[in-house]
């Protein structure tokens, strides 16, 4: 198996492409050869939620943008908070907004997974320090929510970094971390799976578009990735991952968006899968992307409707280990 990178966030999307990956062609010749899933409550398909915590401090550039917008609509309130939130201490923040993020989800009956940072190193900008938080992230965990590593910028091909960055997290938990997902979607095939692997970490779920939403490798099913060098599956699965909002939102105008995912529900549905989405944690405070927040309720209400399965990552590896593998040969358990 050759190393290759995940392409980066400089991919221009190329319109024709989306009608090739948004059938999962793997998952449906699985479902031909009669492989089938019993989910919990014999759901039809689940809905992995997940968010990953890029910042907890907004960034300059979304203070302006938030006060602009907030000014448009005359929301006086909004405008005060968005501005001059830092007043009242760093606690204040809008983006430390994880119990607004699950009071949401609990709405539905649906839980979900927060991949959060503690990489040293940014291209960009410092973003947090894990500690600041330390309540906030236990507050998840104790809720029955999951906290996941959302690997640094660099360290996709890095065990001591990754090592680092897991046991920072693991100390403020308490607890063991078997999540992940990398920073930018950036990942090397094999050898990030093979670090992840030596690392302790249980699934992945970076493996998915930066410049589109669809099935990357045909798959809407979580899986264990064979190590063609090594000539065995890999100690480690991946979900992989479908929908990433601002991925989507570079492409689709807002009232196009939700058919392009309503399409990727109806065929996960089909064949008995698992749809993978990523909504950042900033999308639920920011004035400027109401209408992304907007979406992932949608997906919710969607999902309560079609009695789907919507879980963290966690809850989603845990059954698959139990019950995920080839059911037409138990003797080989692939998935």
């Amino acid at each position: 198996m050759n190393e290759k990178e995940h392409p980066g966030t400089d991919s221009k999307y190329i319109g024709s492409d989306l009608s090739k990956v948004m059938t999962p062609v793997v998952s449906e010749h699985l479902m031909k050869q009669g492989y089938h899933i019993c989910y919990p409550g014999n759901k039809k398909f689940a809905i992995c939620l997940t968010h990953d915590v890029d910042d907890i401090y907004p960034p300059l550039s979304h203070r302006v943008l938030s006060g602009l917008t907030s000014l448009k609509k005359k929301d006086w309130s909004a405008l005060k908070k968005h501005l001059f939130w830092n007043k009242k201490g760093n606690q204040a923040s809008p983006y430390i907004n994880f119990h607004k993020i699950m009071e949401l989800e609990k709405k539905y009956n649906a839980k979900s997974s927060f991949y959060f940072m503690t990489a040293e190193r940014d291209p960009r900008r410092f973003r947090y320090n894990i500690e600041d938080i330390a309540d906030e992230v236990k507050l998840i965990v104790d809720s029955g929510w999951e906290v996941g590593l959302h690997g640094g910028y660099y360290s996709f091909h890095d065990i001591d970094a990754i090592k680092r960055e897991k046991r920072r997290l693991e100390n403020v938990l308490g607890r063991e971390v078997i999540g992940y997902r990398n920073h930018y979607l950036r990942f090397q095939i094999p050898s990030t799976w093979e670090i992840l692997e030596k690392c302790g970490f249980k699934y992945d779920t970076t493996y998915g578009y930066t410049n589109m939403v669809g099935f990357r490798n045909g798959m809407c099913h979580p899986f264990r990735p064979y190590h063609l060098q090594r000539q065995q599956w890999m100690d480690i699965y991946e979900i992989p991952l479908h929908v990433m909002e601002s991925a989507m939102f570079d492409f689709t105008k807002p009232d196009e968006a939700w058919e392009l995912i309503k399409q990727l529900l109806e065929k996960v549905e089909l064949n008995n899968g698992v749809i993978t989405v990523l909504w950042h944690n900033n999308v639920f405070s920011c004035p400027f992307r109401d209408h992304w927040a907007k979406i992932y309720e949608k997906i919710l209400q969607y999902g309560i409707s079609r009695d789907a399965w919507m879980t963290s990552g966690e809850e989603i590896y845990e059954w698959w280990c139990e019950n995920g593998y080839l059911l037409y040969n138990r003797s080989d358990p692939v998935g």
